[in-house]
């Protein structure tokens, strides 16, 4: 089954919300502009009903279908990034500093395609819940939706969200059972010593020579600490330090990214940085605190409902086009909220070439969009058939 005739046919329209979406993006919690429109085309889809301000500027649209049955839960995150656009496209951001740089106005859209859809035909039973989620990229709308209650509320039994992907072929989709994207955490370590005069360096506690062998001794973590072909990434990505080239300063600042899919390993490198900080501050005769921030945990697919999606993806795209083993990545995404309440799947869906995502020349294809929409609605009636 290609993309369904109906969709193609209002494809033009997909591509005027997408674009107006990209011009108007949005951060955070903040979606208040993005959720008023996606409220305002949901009423003109017919949607039985809106359900809006859940984690803050969320919305959940309910549609009944024939008869009664369970409810199957679709989700697309609404949020920009804060950075700014280079495309030089007639439809760029129209906001400084802000830019829909993830896809995330295409997610939006084709889960409105799907709602327009499935608006009109209702070919399947029971009820499907469109999740409009703000607050993927910093700040866990997902969390925030799932605690407020809407996997309970909404008696919903299985949900699915996909995300495109740059560099992929136009049109493919992959996923694998199983974990597929990363738990993320961040740390923090403050380095108090004692400045002085650069040519007196005996006289001083020096917070540089220690935070260089601080962020030494974290590469040992992935290289000594745990096994080679376990998925593991320790990164230091920020150092700060110092005011002149004559001074050593009194204190130090390195920050840094933790990717785990594990929960013992990822206690495992939480323990070595406290270690780490406890012990080489000891060496350096300096103070080394740490602050450990957990984020988004792993992105688990249930193996079920993955191979029910890939199976629907190949229905639309063809089977050479779907890949249900693809691998994990080390990547996060607060959607792993939602797959710890109720079992699902998350699928990438290829963009084809052009920047990557979190890139300021990076722009959504809405080529896909009828093919994402088209995903979603086949889910619904697959998952949920009319006898």
């Amino acid at each position: 089954m290609p993309v369904l005739n109906r969709i193609a046919s209002f494809a033009d329209d997909m591509t005027a919300w997408r674009r107006y979406l990209h011009q108007h993006p949005e951060l955070g919690f903040e979606c208040h502009e993005t959720a008023k429109f996606v409220a305002g085309k949901l009423r003109e889809f017919g949607v039985d009903e809106i359900h809006e301000g859940i984690g803050k500027t969320g919305i959940v649209a309910i549609i009944n279908g024939k008869g009664g049955g369970n409810t199957i839960g679709l989700r697309a995150d609404m949020d920009g990034l804060p950075m700014s656009e280079t495309t030089g496209a007639e439809w760029a951001s129209t906001v400084p500093g802000r830019m829909h740089a993830c896809g995330h106005d295409g997610h939006t859209t084709m889960l409105l395609g799907a709602a327009k859809y499935l608006s009109e035909t209702r070919n399947f039973t029971g009820r499907v819940a469109l999740i409009f989620q703000p607050a993927e990229e910093a700040g866990g709308g997902g969390d925030v939706m799932v605690q407020e209650g809407v996997m309970e509320r909404f008696g919903i039994g299985r949900v699915f969200a996909m995300h495109n992907s740059p560099g992929q072929p136009q049109g493919s989709f992959y996923t694998t059972p199983g974990p597929i994207m990363a738990a993320v955490d961040s740390f923090e370590i403050d380095i108090s010593g004692r400045g002085g005069h650069g040519a007196m360096p005996h006289l001083t506690a020096d917070p540089v020579v220690a935070a260089v062998g601080i962020v030494t001794a974290i590469q040992t973590i992935s290289s000594r600490n745990h096994y080679a072909l376990d998925d593991l990434v320790v990164s230091v990505t920020q150092i700060h330090t110092g005011s002149a080239d004559n001074i050593v300063p009194d204190d130090a600042w390195i920050c840094g990214t933790v990717r785990t899919f594990d929960p013992d390993v990822r206690e495992m490198v939480r323990r070595r940085l406290s270690e780490i900080c406890t012990g080489q501050g000891a060496a350096y005769n300096v103070t080394a605190t740490l602050t450990y921030h957990e984020g988004y945990p792993a992105t688990v697919n249930d193996p079920d409902q993955t191979a029910f999606a890939a199976q629907t993806a190949r229905e639309v795209v063809g089977e050479a086009n779907v890949a249900d083993d693809y691998g994990r990545e080390m990547g996060a995404e607060d959607f792993s909220y939602m797959l710890n309440a109720r079992p699902g799947c998350y699928l990438f869906l290829g963009q084809g070439d052009g920047p990557g995502v979190h890139n300021p020349g990076y722009d959504f294809n809405d080529d896909i969009a009828p093919i994402g929409a088209s995903f979603f609605a086949c889910l619904v009636e697959r998952a949920q058939p009319v006898d």
